[in-house]
């Protein structure tokens, strides 16, 4: 047994000194007002806040609980606080296009203030105008210009009557208008009497009629040219009477905010348009009684277009806005209009408009989760376009219950905003691939580590987190060997014992969780049993499925052997991860070799059960045994491998090396350790290469060996490059201490081989032929005889 290829307790544990942590309990320790080993994504949020220019938006990767949001919220909220706070932007009506409403900017924290104070002033105007118009000052004004206009009507008319009189002619007002009749002694010429005019007569009476009729006509004109002239006179009359009553209340308005242009010109288009809408103003009481409601509608409608709609309201902030938009829907983003049912349709107004969160953010930065945002093409597209054009217009979204009805346009805002984009991995790799423009407008990345290196500095650093975590969570504060644990549980969360997780979501939930079972003992200080007892109870109430597992090893259901030797048989390791835990299950692998068509089959693969990376793994073996023993004639052998009582499927290449030292098992004839579990994957030059989930797998081995009776010779083989991953549970680091349970790292098949069989693998000579005793010289005696039975055969 090739004793240094065992790895030794002492490389597989590390203990603190008192410099590392020079401290009773976390209590005396300043927290953590820093960041932990993300100085290669600080410094990329850093460069891409303060470039310039709509390109240099952030995405933020990473693999979740590695502090993301909160170290970003953090940046910003400093970053933020040194710039000015943008202006409050509110929505007021258009009163030359009601369907284009006009968006202004304030400054910060005065929307409220007009919104409020244009209230003020409509309801002032309200009460106001109906006493203006009821004046008796204005009633007689509105009098002398309606007389005047009684006078030029009555001028008009006697000139038509004098001139009918003169002609023996009379005009009778009836219900269809104005009739000329032929007078006889002042009175209407009667019909039997009319009958016997002359022609003479009539044709006479017909002319005389033609002038008055004339004269008539060019009166009633002049009646009603009088007509416009009075409603313009007492239009302007009014007009010139309530520019000073509407100029005198909404100067307090004008002066409030005299330095804003744009409300000053609002302000002047509200005066005119108030006075061109004077009536409206009044309650309606003297209007008919079917028409009262109808006008009282009507005045609302008026009124409500002198409303203020406040979309972005800053009074609150300082600095540049940080939004967080945690449900980014089309309208929690980019706004809505809001639509009322009105006779069988829908109308919206400039009231109803809504600003969302880019609106909200405009100014500053906006912090989105990438995922949600993939679910809605539209959502996606829509917000490249606005980063692009640095322009929103609020409209209808894709989720609108009007689609197709005549909408409001309101005009664009412009946007001046850092987007901030927060995901995994694979949605930024698929937007890369994909989406052509993303990277035109997401030029900054920043990766967020999972691991850091376990420095002094960094060991430090940890504590300190661990000091703020329980300040900041009203928990216990831990001892020196409680902080020892959490930092043991950092190494295995990354299966390094050079390294320490960064991921401190799991990290503060273990910390929790340890707190609780402190609690429980009514300790006052957390202890390494409690950090223990918490990630065994933590297991407890996710390893269901791995005991049940594991009760299969108990009644031979599964088959496994942990003690003997068996030819072409060798103990796998497979890991099942299960979300919030993983462990490992030893399985059987089995090759059989024999004469037939040259090439290995691989079971799962025929039974569909096979994925790409395990395929592969397979033809690294063939391509191994051809490197090794093919080179003086073709393999005439078929070989058969499987994974024994496996149905659900199989991928991956950490099995390779394991399926190849069946491959030569089953050649040589030579039977391999059965106490001994393989994992590690192989190239095609039979060099071990490192896999992934080594501590689970070696634990599941060795729980595998507890249900079936340990023996002090078992252990597990794996690849040289994962002894520093090595970060077992404390029952198996016991058992290895106590030299029941061993583990042995290996570099290449030959060191696997002579370990597994106890025989050397075997060297081969100039004429490359291997030592007869050797592992590898029997395989060559097992392939040349299966050659030459070929041979003969085929002759």
């Amino acid at each position: 047994m090739p004793l240094n290829n065992r790895i030794l307790p002492e490389d597989l544990t590390m203990e603190y000194t008192a410099d590392q942590l020079p401290f009773e309990d976390t209590s005396q320790l300043p927290p953590l007002d820093g960041v932990i080993g993300q100085k290669r994504a600080v410094e990329a949020i850093a460069f891409g806040l303060n470039m310039k220019g709509c390109e240099y938006n952030i995405f933020v990767t990473g693999v979740e609980g590695t502090g993301k949001t909160t170290i970003l919220k953090r940046i910003l909220k400093e970053h933020a606080a040194g710039f000015e706070t943008p202006p409050d932007l509110c929505m007021v009506n258009n009163f030359e296009d009601s369907y284009s409403p006009i968006v202004m900017a304030l400054p910060p924290g005065t929307a409220l203030r007009f919104r409020r104070e244009m209230k003020t002033f409509i309801q002032v105007l309200k009460v106001k105008i109906p006493i203006f118009l009821g004046s008796d000052t204005f009633q007689e004004k509105q009098r002398m210009i309606q007389q005047e206009h009684a006078k030029v009507q009555k001028k008009l008319f006697e000139t038509v009557e004098t001139l009918a009189s003169s002609l023996s002619l009379g005009i009778a007002e009836t219900e269809e208008g104005y009739q000329i009749v032929p007078l006889e002694s002042g009175k209407p010429v009667a019909r039997e009497v009319y009958d016997t005019l002359s022609p003479e007569k009539l044709k006479e009476i017909e002319e005389n009629t033609d002038k008055v009729t004339s004269a008539l006509n060019e009166a009633v004109q002049g009646v009603g040219k009088s007509g416009e002239q009075m409603k313009a006179a007492m239009k302007k009359m009014m007009s010139d009477a309530l520019e000073g009553l509407v100029a005198k209340h909404i100067d307090p308005v004008r002066s409030s905010f005299r330095e804003c242009r744009q409300i000053q010109t609002y302000l002047e288009t509200v005066k005119d348009d108030i006075i061109e809408n004077m009536a409206m103003f009044s309650t309606g009481k003297d209007a008919e009684p079917e028409n009262g409601p109808r006008f009282k509608e009507m005045a609302h409608a008026i009124l409500k277009t002198y409303e203020v709609n406040v979309l972005v309201d800053r009074k609150r902030e300082k600095g540049a806005p940080v939004v967080f938009e945690s449900h980014p829907t089309f309208k929690n983003l980019f706004g809505s209009i809001e639509k009322k049912p009105v006779m069988g349709a829908f109308a919206a107004d400039f009231t109803m408009v809504q600003a969302g969160s880019v609106l909200r953010a405009n100014g500053g930065y906006l912090v989105l989760q990438i995922e949600p945002l993939l679910t809605s093409p539209y959502i996606w597209e829509t917000l490249k376009t606005t980063l692009r054009n640095s322009s929103l217009r609020i409209e209808d979204g894709p989720e609108s219950s009007a689609q197709g009805m005549p909408s409001l346009k309101p005009e664009p805002v412009h946007i001046d905003l850092k987007v901030i984009l927060v995901g995994g991995y694979a949605p930024f790799r698929l937007l890369q691939s994909a989406d052509s423009g993303f990277n035109k407008i997401f030029k900054v990345r920043a990766d967020f580590d999972h691991e850091a290196w376990c420095t002094d500095e960094t060991l430090k650093l940890y504590t300190r987190f661990i000091a703020g975590a329980c300040d900041a969570n009203n928990l216990r504060h831990f001892t020196r060997d409680g902080v020892w644990a959490v930092i043991e549980f950092a190494r295995r969360l990354v299966a390094d014992r050079r390294k320490l997780s960064l991921r401190f979501g799991r990290i503060l939930g273990m910390i929790k969780e340890a707190d609780y079972w402190a609690g429980q003992e009514q300790a006052d200080r957390i202890t390494r049993e409690h950090v223990q007892r918490a990630v065994a109870q933590h297991r407890f109430r996710y390893n269901l499925y791995e005991d049940k597992m594991l009760e299969k090893f108990d009644d031979q259901s599964v088959l496994m052997d942990v003690s003997g030797k068996e030819i072409g048989q060798v103990n796998a390791l497979a890991v099942y991860d299960m979300g919030d835990i993983a462990f490992g299950r030893p399985t059987r692998i089995t090759a059989e070799s024999y004469m037939g068509t040259p090439g290995i089959i691989n079971v799962e693969r025929e039974a569909s059960l096979s994925g790409e990376t395990h395929d592969k793994g397979m033809m690294i073996v063939s391509g191994y045994l051809g490197r090794m023993f093919a080179k003086g004639y073709p393999l005439s052998v078929s070989i058969s491998i499987t994974f024994e009582q496996s149905y659900d499927g199989i991928d991956g290449d950490s099995a390779s090396s394991t399926e190849l030292y069946a491959v030569l098992s089953s050649l040589s004839g030579i039977p391999i350790r059965q106490d001994i579990a393989v994992t590690g994957s192989v190239n095609q030059k039979g060099e071990i290469q490192a896999i992934g989930g080594v501590n689970e797998k070696i634990e599941g081995f060795f729980d595998v060996c507890t249900k079936k009776g340990r023996e002090d010779s078992q252990g597990v083989m794996i690849p040289a490059a994962n002894a520093n991953n090595l970060v077992l549970r404390q029952d198996v680091m016991q058992a290895i201490k106590e030299k029941q349970f061993h583990i042995y790292k290996i570099s290449r098949i030959e060191e696997g081989i002579e370990l597994l069989t106890g025989i050397p693998a075997g060297v081969a000579d100039e004429a490359l032929h291997y030592p007869s005793d050797t592992v590898f010289g029997k395989v060559q005696a097992r392939l040349e005889a299966y050659h030459l039975l070929s041979m003969s055969h085929g002759g």
